[in-house]
């Protein structure tokens, strides 16, 4: 299938910090979720892949072409929603509207006004006298309006309540019933990815851990809680990171199947949410 975002090798380094020359792959029709905790380079990412910053190694393609030597070609096929506000805070929504629009080859202001009227936005309102929320749903109904082919959204409902988060996961589902759409969606909060994500990829301390779709991780996966007599220095190491209290363990594992074979009934193992993963893994690397 026809990958539109590619990622090989990248790198950026800071005085504390390396991205350490990640690779993932998001192919058309999907939505994948960008997870992983504070600082362990989703933003970068995101900054790179938006060509905000350089980078210091590696290639990134967007529909197949280098996302920097075709800057403003890939750029006019991208709707990007941030999570701060980033337009004219004096401005209406209506005055900011019509700066953005000519930027964009393939605006539709019917699209857009559809977006204002749905969103309950009122294009006479200054920029600064929006909520959050109602800020988010500008974002949104700007890079929705002009036919964009990839939605790259970074943290868009921190912060927000949750009927309006369920309300941009209800777009973005609606969003990609056209095949030739993607999201990349970056976020801390797990559960809205486990509602809409096709493929989950997760980075720590600028590594991936891995990059699959969730299907996959939520099979291979699970929480293995057991009594303290089984553990030992052997047992321990067939799990990711391990938890123990006064009652027993419990213990995160990457091959179910590996775990029932070598400690049958002695252990209850139950389907991980991807928080749960994302947890036990920090705590692991």
């Amino acid at each position: 299938m026809e990958k539109i975002l590619e990622v090989e090798k990248l790198r950026k380094e800071y005085g504390d910090f390396t991205l350490n020359d990640i690779s993932f792959n998001l192919e058309r029709g999907y939505i994948m979720g960008f997870i992983g905790p504070n600082g362990a380079g989703k933003s970068t990412t995101i900054k790179l892949i938006m060509n905000l910053i350089r980078r210091d190694g590696g290639d990134i393609k967007i529909f197949g072409v280098d996302n920097i030597e075709n800057e403003i070609e890939v750029k006019n096929k991208i709707g990007f929603v941030y999570d701060e506000n980033y337009y004219y805070e004096e401005l209406t929504i209506e005055t900011m509207k019509n700066i953005v629009a000519p930027f964009y080859s393939k605006w539709d202001e019917k699209a857009f006004k559809g977006y204002i009227r749905e969103f309950n936005l009122d294009s006479k309102k200054r920029i600064k006298e929006l909520s959050k929320g109602m800020k988010m749903k500008f974002a949104l109904a700007i890079a929705l309006s002009h036919n964009a082919e990839l939605i790259i959204m970074d943290e868009p409902t921190s912060g927000l309540d949750p009927v309006f988060r369920s309300e941009i996961l209800d777009i973005l589902s609606s969003l990609i019933q056209d095949e030739k759409k993607s999201v990349f969606f970056s976020t801390h909060i797990t559960t809205d990815l486990e509602k809409i994500a096709d493929y989950i990829t997760f980075i720590n301390k600028g590594n991936i851990v891995f990059s699959k779709s969730k299907d996959e991780i939520m099979e291979s996966y699970g929480v293995v809680k057991g009594g303290l007599d089984i553990l030992n220095s052997s047992t321990r190491k067939e799990f990711i990171s391990v938890k123990e209290n006064s009652f027993g363990f419990e213990a995160l594992t990457d091959n179910v199947e590996k775990i029932k074979k070598l400690f049958k009934n002695q252990v209850l193992i139950e389907k991980p949410s991807l928080e749960d993963i994302m947890v036990y893994s920090v705590k692991n690397i």
